[in-house]
């Protein structure tokens, strides 16, 4: 399991969350990682559709190691041509930036971007786009040595209100690695147990998860969640009432 967290001038990735469900610990190896993107991604930068709110909504993650040395300049570079994909578009929102901190993580990301869309169509087109391959031939690989990318389907955004992250919020990202050959009922259930955090915690202003539908680069995580707190304070709480303890006790299961 990998946790990331991110702030962002809009977004700022956070903490582990809490897992109440007796799932076997052969079953989970997670990831945290904590995201916090630049100043520049503001909210006056994120653009939603005029038309009306999907149902459902296509979430993309994309991990980024920045090599040891890089120059300042170039890093900046790639973080400003990223936060431009925001123009695309097939893109309802759009943010990258510099990681907050990540936990058990088996990579040392450094950036991360989060975009969303309102179909795997609309994800398609925007990979396809010439103006996101620039960006990624000219200013991502030239300065990073590891990619990890994951998606997934999400209803839980509760219309166009959720679809942008609240200026300030903080968001945590959980990654994890289940045991191969689980049928759907276990997954399932590791998924209900992610979506009623919201109501175990305060400061939380919506979760989303789902299973990776792209596994070519997410090095073997099939469960993605991303969970929204109010402000760094709210995520700070929870960390400080060691949220992860419920995954320390399922190596007694």
């Amino acid at each position: 399991m990998t946790m990331l967290c991110l702030k962002a001038g809009s977004l700022l990735s956070s903490k582990p969350f809490y897992l109440h469900s007796p799932v076997p610990k052969h079953q989970l190896s997670p990831f945290f990682p904590s995201f916090k993107p630049s100043s520049s991604a503001s909210r006056s930068q994120i653009r939603m559709s005029s038309s009306s709110t999907p149902t459902q909504t296509i979430e993309h993650i994309v991990l980024l190691k920045v090599k040891e040395n890089t120059d300042p300049t170039k890093v900046n570079k790639m973080i400003h041509s990223l936060n431009r994909l925001i123009s695309l578009d097939s893109v309802l929102h759009l943010t990258a930036g510099a990681l907050y901190r990540t936990k058990s993580s088996p990579i040392p990301f450094t950036h991360m971007l989060h975009s969303r869309y309102s179909s795997k169509e609309n994800l398609s087109a925007y990979a396809l786009h010439p103006t996101h391959v620039q960006v990624v031939q000219e200013s991502i690989l030239p300065i990073c040595d590891d990619v990890m990318a994951v998606d997934w389907v999400t209803d839980d955004l509760n219309g166009g209100d959720s679809l942008v992250p609240p200026s300030g919020s903080a968001i945590r990202l959980t990654f994890l690695k289940l045991k191969e050959g689980l049928g759907d009922e276990v997954k399932d259930e590791i998924l209900g147990v992610i979506k009623g955090i919201k109501d175990a915690f305060g400061g939380i202003d919506h979760i989303s998860c789902g299973e990776n539908f792209s596994p070519a680069r997410a090095k073997g995580y099939s469960i993605a969640s991303l969970s929204v707190f109010r402000g760094l304070s709210e995520l700070e709480a929870v960390d400080s009432a060691k949220e992860l303890v419920n995954l320390e006790k399922a190596k007694k299961w």
